[in-house]
């Protein structure tokens, strides 16, 4: 028992089977971690529905047979024990209160997937208004607002609903910002077929050249606007000393003509 103690502790402390505390969202993929976790430690037999009771032993047994009988037993009751700790320990506080009364490790299982997987339904809706209805803002960074929409693809993935990836490209062009017009009628004019990778990488370099754009071009436009000033004085100033010639030569020739 302290053998089969020190392994469970060293898996749980392994990073490939660590979980973080179901709350009530995610729950599929809470669920997959979990039978993997179980898997590892060889207890997740227990929670399989076609799981048949263990028989005791003929009344003709011999003390050997009856012994491996209890032991079996016994092993069954440990790995119970076992799985119902683990799938209560990665339990939110509250999920944790409402389940803990249930002493068998398939009652509470059976429960969870009970609920949540009706729950699943409305979820998926309620996901499909908010992937389909998504706009993007001028305040945020454009690939950070690319980067909830994957999230909200990869959700769906947990609810089992698969976003094909031409629709993926399609979506995240469809929903540019405005001030991206231009550089959308040019994604759809590529010959290219996108991937989302590949799109991904597009505005990734789109949005670093327009950010160094922003640093820098304002203090050319403010040059040339200066220039433009400079310019435009030293043609008034032209224009009027080049009147005020004028108006002097005609007063010599009306001064001429007089005498």
């Amino acid at each position: 028992m302290a053998t089969e103690a020190t392994t469970a502790f060293k898996v749980m402390n392994r990073e490939f089977v660590k979980l973080d505390r179901f709350d009530g969202s995610n729950f599929n993929r809470w669920k997959d971690k979990m039978l993997l976790l179980l898997t590892v430690l060889n207890v997740a037999y227990v929670l399989d529905p076609n799981l048949q009771p263990l028989e005791d032993p003929a009344p003709d047994a011999t003390p050997e047979e009856i012994a491996k009988v209890a032991e079996l037993k016994k092993k069954r009751e440990e790995d119970k024990f076992t799985c119902r700790g683990h799938i209560l320990n990665t339990l939110s506080d509250r999920l944790y209160d409402l389940y803990m009364s249930m002493q068998s490790p398939m009652e509470i299982w059976k429960t969870l997937e009970e609920k949540y997987n009706t729950e699943r339904q409305d979820t998926n809706k309620f996901l499909m208004m908010k992937y389909f209805e998504f706009k993007m803002l001028d305040s945020v960074l454009i690939m950070d607002q690319v980067h909830e929409l994957q999230i909200l693809v990869s959700r769906f993935r947990d609810l089992k609903v698969i976003i094909s990836k031409s629709l993926q490209v399609g979506t995240i062009i469809s929903k540019l910002l405005s001030s991206w017009n231009d550089y959308r009628k040019k994604l759809l004019y590529m010959a290219e077929d996108f991937i989302v990778e590949k799109i991904l990488r597009h505005l990734r370099i789109e949005e670093e050249t327009r950010k160094r754009d922003a640093v820098y071009l304002p203090q050319g436009s403010k040059v040339n606007h200066v220039s433009e000033s400079k310019n435009s004085q030293k043609g008034k100033r032209k224009a009027m000393s080049e009147t005020k010639d004028t108006q002097d030569k005609k007063r010599v020739s009306q001064l001429l003509s007089l005498q």
